[in-house]
């Protein structure tokens, strides 16, 4: 078991604070990104052109920080996260809707030494938005100010395609939408690279679950839960290994009993099924995230801690957890 120290950091406009962690991260980042070769990438003129056609409202905020990376062809094309190398994992998250809410709450099972660990505040576009980063800008899940929250799960298959990193896309919803209906829409026009899921709450307690995938159309559920599969197992051997249906069966049985509240659905996120133990493998848990929407407070979550954050009083700090360091990673 080794350390891992997560941070908070406030920036509404990215700037040298972002910069820091791009110098910091860079050579990870580097690696990752050119592990197939650099042919298998695609071009700069290519990215760029991409992101201009699916997420326009999002090209200041690139070019932003693709100056503060220093310009180079190489960030500039890793930052559009358009096409990038495949990267999976497990967790699980479900919305709960009843007294105490609406909340999104989730579990992000991973390996912690390709984990960045930053909660950011930021305000690229108009709205407020607290999310825990990845790929140095998107978002692995987060809320905005408008009462959205919204977090990713791997969907569970292996199909690869022309489209975006599911962290970009997260992020997009969150700076462009207010409601589950307009995320909706603007998902419905978007191209992925990989399969993931994507589970929306909003204010007005609406939920959503977004089936996202290269190869075929959107499939959208009202339905409070998502795991590793897109309603059946597409890779038997990877559902086998993180426990997906279990995981989902567990969530959506605490979201139907009565006698189950708010309290003790958050708390069931931090035991068995739901909290992985699996860091030997690079799908252990290394956090649980609860996103009260209506409060504007993002808790973040451990089996004895707790950190939370808001847009009223958001705190830059460091929170120290234990964590296993995996031998390998399984599954990319």
């Amino acid at each position: 078991m080794s350390p891992f120290t997560f941070r908070s950091i406030e920036e509404l406009e990215l700037g040298e604070r972002w910069r820091a962690i791009f110098e910091e991260r860079w050579p990870h980042y580097r690696e990752w990104f050119l592990r197939e070769g650099e042919e298998a990438r695609p071009s700069y003129a290519t990215s760029a052109r991409m992101l201009r056609a699916h997420m326009p409202e999002l090209v200041p905020a690139y070019e932003r920080v693709v100056e503060l990376a220093g310009g180079g062809d190489l960030a500039a094309r890793m930052l559009s996260l358009y096409r990038p190398p495949p990267y999976l994992a497990a967790c699980s998250q479900g919305a709960w809707t009843r007294d105490g809410g609406p909340l999104l709450a989730r579990n992000y099972d991973y390996a912690p030494s390709r984990f960045e660990g930053i909660v950011w505040s930021t305000r690229l576009l108009d709205r407020r938005v607290i999310g825990m980063s990845d790929c140095l800008w998107g978002l692995l899940d987060g809320m905005n100010d408008a009462g959205l929250a919204v977090s990713l799960t791997f969907g569970g298959r292996q199909v690869l395609g022309d489209g975006f990193g599911i962290p970009i896309v997260t992020r997009y919803v969150l700076e462009t939408c207010t409601t589950v209906d307009e995320a909706r829409a603007t998902l419905a026009r978007l191209p992925f690279s990989l399969s993931h899921n994507l589970t929306l709450i909003d204010g007005a307690g609406r939920v959503l679950t977004a089936y996202l995938a290269p190869d075929r159309e959107p499939i959208f559920r009202y339905f409070p839960a998502a795991t590793n599969h897109q309603g059946i197992v597409e890779w038997p051997e990877q559902a086998r290994a993180t426990r997906t249906i279990e995981r989902e069966q567990a969530i959506v049985r605490s979201l139907e009993d009565p006698s189950i509240d708010a309290a003790a659905f958050t708390e069931s996120f931090l035991r068995a099924p739901l909290f992985s133990t699996s860091y030997a493998h690079g799908f252990g848990t290394l956090y649980t995230a609860v996103y009260r929407v209506l409060e504007g407070v993002a808790e973040y979550r451990w089996p004895a801690s707790a950190w939370r954050l808001g847009f009223d009083a958001f705190h830059e700090a460091e929170h120290v957890e234990v964590l296993a360091e995996p031998t390998f990673v399984g599954y990319g």
